[in-house]
């Protein structure tokens, strides 16, 4: 089982700009797959992207794509979520989630959880 701690959230302008990120500790990242998922209030928790940790590869929710970016730093054992142009509707704590192997989309596919960073954007 890994661990994961979120950190990076805070309250932002429309149009700002932030980072979260996600250490793991217990274990690498290595052969895992990496998730960011927001949950804003009274709504499920939705896939904001996925990076599997191997080989890189990204995948993106359309809500977020061409403002987000999801990356990784092996040495570090930290993924990060770099959020651009934020908008009052990305309002939502935000978690990180682990899973062996590729990455999903679904959240009840991932089975190590951080606690979750608050990401507020005021208009």
């Amino acid at each position: 089982q890994v661990q994961l701690v979120e950190s990076g959230g805070g309250l932002v302008q429309a149009g700002g700009s932030l980072r979260l990120a996600c250490t793991a500790s217990g274990r690498t990242f290595s052969g895992y797959s990496m998730g960011w998922f927001r949950q804003a209030p009274g709504n499920e928790r939705n896939f904001v992207a996925a990076i599997n940790w191997s080989t890189g590869n990204t995948a993106y929710a359309d809500s977020v794509k061409g403002r987000f970016t999801i990356s990784r730093d092996n040495a570090k054992n930290t993924g990060y979520l770099q959020m651009n142009s934020l908008k009052p509707e990305d309002t939502a704590v935000y978690y990180c989630a682990a899973r062996g192997g590729g990455y999903r989309l679904s959240p009840t596919s991932y089975g190590d959880w951080g606690q979750g960073t608050q990401v507020t954007v005021s208009s």
